[in-house]
């Protein structure tokens, strides 16, 4: 399975990528298997993410679900963002090979660690 234009886009520019120096939050997850990582940042107020920015260090997909899941934080609940699941994020970026599902629940689980505070 070859990428799609939109995993393609979301790898080639990224979208809030970088840090937020006064988060309210941050989370760091790993695979141990293939070595990729994301660390998240979010602000959040009144029950809803504010602010998202995020750094990971992987492959194209890694790169990919971390900018969307990333962006799709923006403006949503902190319920609702919990509710994201791996396969909401590869099938809004046109699906991802099987190989490459674990990059979807690296963005997933990193939303979950970030969020457990709230």
């Amino acid at each position: 399975m070859a990428y799609s234009e939109k995993l393609l886009d979301y790898f080639q520019n990224p979208r809030c990528v970088g840090e937020i120096p006064e988060a309210h939050a941050v989370a760091q997850v790993s695979n141990p298997v293939c070595g990729d990582v994301m660390k998240l940042w979010v602000k959040v107020e009144g029950g809803r993410i504010q602010d998202a920015k995020f750094k990971a260090q992987g492959c194209s997909a890694a790169i990919a679900t971390s900018s969307y899941a990333t962006e799709l934080l923006i403006g949503m609940s902190v319920a609702d963002a919990r509710l994201i699941t791996k396969e909401q994020i590869a099938e809004a970026l046109g699906g991802l090979p099987t190989s490459k599902i674990h990059c979807s629940v690296l963005a997933s689980e990193a939303i979950k660690e970030v969020l457990k505070g709230f």
